[in-house]
């Protein structure tokens, strides 16, 4: 499993006391934050995920929440990537009526299908089942989910035409994590549950034992490397 931030110095060389410097400016920073916000992120950095899921630091959004704080990544096998997505942590410490809570998860899943694949009238059910059943499966509580799913497809003309016919599904989608002790909620295994659906999505086996609740669509290829 690979951390989804594990950068580290000992100040061996000028380079390390450059990241040592970087980490203190960093450090005062965060001390200013709320501190079950800072526990929220602290545990999504140093998640660990399953190998074939690629996860950084990406910039957040700066106008959904008064405090935000997101990751990408992308499902790779080899030099092949088959599915990609980002992950937003959302928080307003007065409470947002909308959300029920104090945090929010907002995020965007996409893979490339295949054509047959994509004409199939329950993809949208199978694809949200995906997300909820990843919840599920790791036990955790959660509340006003919403989100939509998309799928387009893509025909190639002239100079284009002997590109095959491309289908892609997006996932777009937001819950509520259920608040724990000092009101943060388990922040790592939901990274891990996204992970899961950013792994089904790209067609690769579950981790683990699967969940009855989650319906299942055969193998399939991704988009090539470009």
């Amino acid at each position: 499993m690979a951390a989804a931030q594990g950068r580290l110095s000992d100040g061996a060389d000028g380079a390390d006391g450059m990241d040592d410097a970087e980490d203190t400016a960093q450090g005062r920073a965060d001390s200013g934050l709320p501190a079950a916000f800072r526990s929220a992120v602290e545990a999504l950095r140093t998640a660990r995920v399953r190998p074939q899921v690629e996860v950084e630091p990406t910039p957040a959004p700066q106008r959904l929440a008064p405090h935000a704080y997101a990751l990408e990544a992308v499902v790779a096998d080899g030099e092949q990537e088959l599915a990609d997505g980002r992950l937003v942590l959302l928080h307003d410490p007065a409470g947002h009526d909308a959300w029920q809570g104090t945090f929010r998860l907002v995020t965007l899943v996409r893979a490339e299908l295949e054509p047959e694949m994509a004409a199939d009238p329950l993809l949208p059910e199978v694809c949200w089942s995906w997300l909820t059943g990843a919840l599920q499966a790791r036990g955790l509580g959660y509340g006003e989910p919403s989100g939509t799913i998309t799928r387009a497809g893509s025909h190639y003309f002239g100079g284009l035409a002997e590109r095959p016919a491309a289908s892609q599904i997006e996932i777009r989608a937001s819950w509520t994590p259920r608040e724990g002790l000092g009101g943060v909620p388990d922040t790592a295994a939901h990274l891990a549950a996204w992970c899961d659906l950013l792994a089904q999505v790209a067609g690769l086996p579950p981790a683990g034992p699967g969940d009855a609740s989650v319906v299942t669509l055969p193998q399939r290829r991704g988009p090539q490397s470009r």
